[in-house]
């Protein structure tokens, strides 16, 4: 009789704890897919699901955790489709690429992690780094790192010479000839082999530079990188191994190239021509407009010394333009991805995004939408994260007051939980 009573006592605490329920009582919900703002609800959090959206404010049962959010805005946790997570702007960035070892890197990238999920971004896109960003995915993933959930790149695709190209700016006795294994292609093999090896690493989505850009240590900006039979190449291999590919890109020509030949997503978009938009439209290629990386180098580029002299001339020069491209875009009715390039700014300053899209023209509900359900759809994941819907991961954010009405409370984020689990209150 004591063990049966033993048994049904530790089965009864099992019930218990696994009937405990986070009620969050929202004054206003802005779900990710309407553009209609719903008030006084109840979204009910069991495990890492939102089992539940009721209306008004759902009385507890015992061992029910309630959250009070009835004087803020609650939406789906938002996604970047551009950042870096290994890395932040700072003077001596170029000094500290033959001074910092992988793990100062990955210890670095554990705090930039922890400030975008902080910021309300609990799903990124990471697009370039040195390939600790695949571990810090993992060490996220399995619990040892504070982070959002990051999809990941690895090292980014580039040409000779080109944006990214790991010894750019090196005296020439350091400069090597990387290949393949570096991401660096030359030719249809290299392209190939190069994506091959992302796979091999463990990337979730291939990068390529398709053009010049403004933080290497290169004369060129926006000249077209990859010839034609490259990118299709790239785009071929990834598709066969189930990756999108996303092309940084400044110039016209590279981004036609691009499109044309089947990569998903712009990054930047500076110089697009209307040629171009309508093939994105023809295509459903998406912009990601990283404007606050636009605005971010244009402004450093005044400091004296921040940026090497190549640098600071393309920045002051490409940095300004991205908001009006991104403004024509959007009229023009190209598909719009939110992203940033966090790295290139302070990470946790992400949310800039959203007040520059509205400066641009872009409704501010159509912004959310953007970072929310769109993004979530890119990414594959559409049926699981991106919407506050029964069934759905419990990836939520809560700001105060009405981002309608006044955009830049998204910087001001109050709430944060992910996968059912509260990171910020």
């Amino acid at each position: 009789m004591k063990n049966l009573a033993l048994t049904l006592f530790i089965f009864s605490a099992a019930v218990s704890l696994y009937a405990q329920r986070t009620i969050l009582h929202a004054g206003k919900v802005i779900d990710g897919v309407s553009k209609k703002v719903m008030t006084e609800k109840s979204i009910i959090v069991e495990g890492k699901q939102i089992t539940a959206i009721e209306n008004g404010y759902t009385n507890p049962d015992d061992g029910d955790q309630v959250i009070d959010l009835k004087n803020h805005t609650v939406m789906p946790g938002w996604i970047d489709m551009h950042v870096h997570i290994e890395s932040q702007t700072s003077p001596d960035n170029y000094l500290k690429r033959f001074t910092n070892n992988p793990a100062d890197i990955a210890f670095n990238s554990t705090n930039y992690a922890r400030e975008t999920l902080m910021a309300g971004f609990t799903t990124v896109r990471d697009l370039g780094g040195s390939g600790v960003n695949i571990a810090l995915r993992n060490a996220i993933n399995e619990g040892v790192v504070v982070g959002p959930r990051i999809f990941t790149s690895g090292e980014g695709l580039k040409i000779t010479g080109g944006h990214g190209d790991p010894t750019n700016g090196y005296r020439q006795d350091l400069m090597g000839d990387p290949g393949p294994i570096e991401g660096v292609v030359n030719g249809v093999e290299d392209a190939r082999k190069a994506v091959r090896m992302r796979y091999k690493n463990g990337a979730d989505v291939i990068k390529i530079s398709a053009t010049g850009g403004v933080l290497s240590v290169a004369k060129d900006g926006d000249g077209a990188h990859f010839q034609e039979e490259e990118i299709k190449a790239i785009v071929d291999a990834a598709t066969d191994l189930g990756f999108h590919v996303a092309a940084h890109a400044h110039g016209d020509e590279g981004m036609r190239r691009a499109v044309a030949n089947g990569v998903k997503t712009i990054e930047h978009g500076t110089y697009m021509s209307d040629a171009t938009m309508d093939l994105m439209i023809q295509k459903n290629a998406f912009l990601v407009p990283t404007i606050t990386a636009g605005m971010e180098v244009a402004e450093n580029a005044k400091k004296p010394g921040y940026y090497p002299k190549v640098v600071a001339d393309k920045a002051r020069v490409i940095g300004p333009k991205i908001q009006g491209t991104f403004a024509r875009a959007h009229e023009k009715g190209v598909p719009i991805a939110f992203g940033t390039d966090a790295g290139v700014f302070k990470h946790g300053e992400n949310a800039r995004e959203f007040i520059y899209m509205v400066e641009a023209g872009m409704p501010a509900m159509e912004t959310i939408i953007c970072a929310t359900s769109n993004n979530a759809t890119l990414l594959g994941m559409g049926d699981q994260i991106g919407t506050l819907k029964a069934g759905f991961l419990a990836d939520i954010v809560a700001v105060p007051g009405n981002p309608l009405e006044d955009i830049e409370v998204m910087k001001d984020v109050k709430f944060v939980m992910k996968e059912g689990k509260i990171y910020k209150n």
